[in-house]
């Protein structure tokens, strides 16, 4: 079975080859299962961001709180990036690392909210509403059929995932060298413009990964996968969800 590809990194067509089909069919993936180890996982993400969210703003002094999180970043931040190589590449290991990953990233996630916060009031509420509100039309679109994936739409999102890839990469490299202030960083309209195509592409890139979960599914898979197909759900999320920040900030600092 040829299984649809997606572009998010953690759930390429390679993740879903035919070496890791169950040789015990009581044993296999399905998308209750999924649903389940996903809802698992953002519970968890949600633990950890209450965690450095509440150490932010348990203090009066915002610079101490922020003193106090910062650390957070880092930790969480690294940590999940180097769990989620690891379970990229060990994926029967998923249902240790996956959970791990997530406790990380929402530690990570709770302190950036809290900056985003302090600077602009109200706006991580409005960030995390778009996101869901993105994903659950999104996925109604998808299960109704309205939106088909089809290899056409599959390359052009994968295209474009990896361009703005590039971009990011290119806007570090100029950070390191103190040119900061790029247009995809400013809140012109230009910039906004960008952050709104980046938006678009990270939603778009849920349509991949729910058709990516279905078709794995159905293929017999051993039951670890469901762990793995969850966590890269919730790294698109994670990604979606920090561009929405990103995108409001831009529009909130212009007001």
């Amino acid at each position: 079975m040829n299984f649809a590809r997606s572009s998010n990194p953690v759930l390429s067509k390679n993740a879903f080859n035919a070496n890791s089909y169950a040789t015990n069919y009581s044993e296999v993936m399905t998308l209750n299962g999924t649903l389940n180890k996903s809802l698992i996982m953002l519970a968890l993400v949600v633990v950890g961001a209450i965690y450095t969210w509440k150490m932010f703003f348990g203090v009066s002094d915002v610079v101490v709180g922020a003193a106090l999180v910062r650390k957070w970043i880092f930790i969480g931040g690294i940590g999940g990036f180097v769990l989620a190589l690891v379970t990229t590449f060990k994926k029967e290991w998923a249902y240790i690392t996956a959970p791990l990953y997530a406790v990380l990233e929402g530690l990570f996630l709770g302190a950036i909210s809290a900056f985003f916060e302090a600077s602009y009031p109200g706006l991580v509420m409005q960030a995390i509403a778009l996101t869901f509100g993105t994903m659950f039309i999104l996925l109604a679109g998808y299960r109704s059929g309205l939106i088909k994936v089809t290899d056409k739409l599959r390359s052009g999102i994968i295209a474009a995932t990896g361009a703005v890839a590039l971009v990011y990469l290119i806007s570090i490299v100029f950070s390191l060298f103190g040119a900061g202030n790029l247009i995809i960083n400013n809140n012109g309209i230009l910039g906004i413009g960008i952050s709104v195509v980046i938006v678009i592409i990270a939603a778009l890139n849920l349509v991949l990964d729910f058709d990516f979960i279905y078709e794995g599914s159905k293929a017999g898979l051993p039951k670890h996968m469901e762990w793995y197909a969850a966590f890269g759900l919730i790294v698109t999320l994670v990604w979606l969800y920090l561009e929405m920040l990103r995108l409001l900030s831009k529009i909130s600092s212009r007001n």
